[in-house]
């Protein structure tokens, strides 16, 4: 189905999103405003794969109807449109849900690579596939695979499909390091536009659901100079 949901108030931009992404095949609904956004999302009959929002609107902006739209789907793919000096709404808005960010001015290759690259972690995450093994339980925690949940004491832990493929990673990996560039690569691809740095924000979010103590992480651990381990001791 491949449908998206853009949400920017400057018209001439939106229609340049629009235009780009139903060239390539995408279902493309657009909204003015976060208000509107939200209207469509829960009247919309068949769900949406990707929401592509802008932070900066007038009324609800785009911090809030992420963190809105995060409490409807937690696989819903939800990239943020920011402007270039805006680094700290860069963080903020991964860190209340969105899996990835497009900085201002952008082209139209690289709007495409990135929403593509998303939809297809999406698509991975909602397919019913056959795996070889059901569970991997490690601890206190059991990952899985077929339903693609995580349980911590038996208590279902909401991961969105970018922090479950982080998680299968770590899992797959029990007490091997793994740097940031092997994360990357396994989790956003190897033809990823962005930032290392993602891997980073996404880890914080991680260990605020997993952790105990998410400032003394037990499970999710450092390992400086080089990335991070899943710690099964």
């Amino acid at each position: 189905m491949k449908k998206i949901l853009i949400v920017e108030d400057e018209a001439a931009i939106r229609e340049f999103e629009a235009i780009n992404l139903k060239r390539v095949g995408y279902n493309v609904e657009e909204a003015g405003s976060g208000e509107e956004a939200l209207e469509i999302f829960d009247s919309a009959t068949e769900g949406f794969d990707i929401a592509l929002l802008d932070i900066s609107m007038p009324g609800m902006d785009g911090f809030t109807l992420c963190k809105e739209l995060r409490k409807r789907s937690q696989t819903l793919g939800i990239i943020m449109l920011t402007a270039r000096t805006q680094e700290m709404d860069k963080i903020s808005g991964l860190m209340l849900g969105a899996d990835d960010y497009i900085t201002k001015p952008f082209s139209p290759t690289e709007l495409l690579a990135r929403v593509d690259s998303l939809y297809r972690r999406v698509e991975m995450h909602n397919q019913k596939t056959v795996v070889a093994i059901d569970e991997i339980v490690l601890g206190d925690f059991t990952l899985n695979l077929r339903k693609r949940t995580l349980l911590k004491g038996g208590k279902n832990i909401e991961l969105t499909q970018v922090e479950f493929q982080m998680v299968e990673y770590f899992f797959q990996n029990p007490d091997v390091a793994l740097d940031r560039t092997d994360i990357l690569n396994r989790v956003w691809g190897s033809n990823y536009f962005g930032e290392e740095k993602i891997v980073d924000v996404n880890m914080r979010r991680l260990r605020k659901k997993i952790e105990d103590d998410p400032s003394d992480p037990k499970y999710l651990v450092t390992v400086w100079g080089m990335g991070y381990k899943w710690n099964s001791n």
